[in-house]
């Protein structure tokens, strides 16, 4: 097992870890005291993060477990990792470590909103997960508190992922395309997946079969990328956004969830367009364009945390 330390510091900007990985971004880590999206740490806290991150081309070919947690501040801090490879490189693509938070953020526009927000959650930075995991968490979504969102893919690795292992610690793996498209409607729902179970299996199979896979969306200009995403089963707009953000690093994509939904409403009605296309193109320039999805995630954060 390898252990080392990233600097804060060195970093274009500020780093929350804990923020980063708890505000609704992604599904595929666990905090090893056991209360991922239950029982938030105080801004800034310094539990154990746990994953294991599937291949990613151009970072890793093969299935990687990691830890990491930060100790220290957002500015100032280090975060301290335990996997079996160099972890860095790892993290950086995950965690936009490479990001230039100060510059990213300074390019959206001086909304008061968005700057309670940035002041509320600083350091907080989108998330780059592997596509397939991130499409299947996503999909088990729609109308589900995070936690139990989380609880969903959670029980998904452990069913039917595979383990390894890092210092002794078994870590389950999210399951392959092909081992998710094994699965009856039925195995599924006993997983607490209700009528997402068949969108899930059907997803699977698609991308087991060579039928399809997320992965071709990043060639696309934006809102066609959005549009072939669709091809999933389960997959709307909504869903499609949050994949091609959380995944596969389309900026400016603004997924509209309940909450930005009511932001549009209580904030910025003249971006009611009436039609999900056309609200997403209006909020999305009023957050500036080619960040706007960093702005939508920090509201997002914010909203749903109680921030007002």
């Amino acid at each position: 097992m390898e252990r080392g330390a990233l600097d804060i510091a060195d970093l274009a900007g500020p780093f929350d870890l804990q923020a980063t990985v708890e505000s609704g971004q992604s599904y595929l880590w666990n905090r090893a005291d056991g209360g991922t999206y239950e029982d938030l740490h105080a801004h800034g806290g310094d539990a154990w993060y746990e994953t294991v991150v599937d291949p990613i081309p151009g970072v890793t070919e093969e299935r990687v477990p990691v830890r990491v947690r930060q100790e220290g501040g957002v500015h100032d801090g280090t975060l301290q990792w335990e996997s079996s490879v160099d972890a860095v490189p790892l993290l950086t693509h995950l965690f936009r470590l490479d990001d230039d938070l100060d510059t990213i953020l300074g390019a959206t526009p001086d909304l008061p909103l968005l700057e309670r927000a940035y002041g509320a959650y600083e350091g907080m930075r989108l998330t780059r997960d592997p596509v397939f995991p991130c499409l299947i968490s996503f999909i088990c979504s729609a109308q589900m508190r995070v936690a139990r969102i989380h609880g969903m893919q959670r029980r998904l690795r452990e069913t039917y992922g595979d383990t390894l292992t890092l210092g002794g610690e078994e870590y389950s793996v999210f399951p392959t395309p092909d081992q998710l498209a094994s699965r009856t409607e039925g195995e599924l729902r006993d997983l607490s997946l209700g009528y997402r179970a068949p969108y899930v299996q059907r997803t699977a199979e698609m991308v087991a079969s060579g039928e399809a896979h997320p992965r071709e969306a990043a060639a696309l200009p934006y809102e066609e990328a959005r549009e072939s995403m669709t091809r999933f089963v389960g997959v709307g707009d909504k869903v499609a956004d949050c994949v091609l953000l959380f995944s596969l690093g389309f900026l400016e994509a603004v997924p509209l969830d309940t909450w930005i939904r009511t932001t549009v409403e209580e904030y910025y009605p003249d971006c009611e367009r009436g039609n999900y296309v056309d609200t997403s193109r209006a909020i999305r320039e009023r957050f500036g364009g080619e960040y706007a999805g960093y702005a939508q995630t920090y509201v997002f954060y914010y909203l749903r945390a109680g921030g007002e």
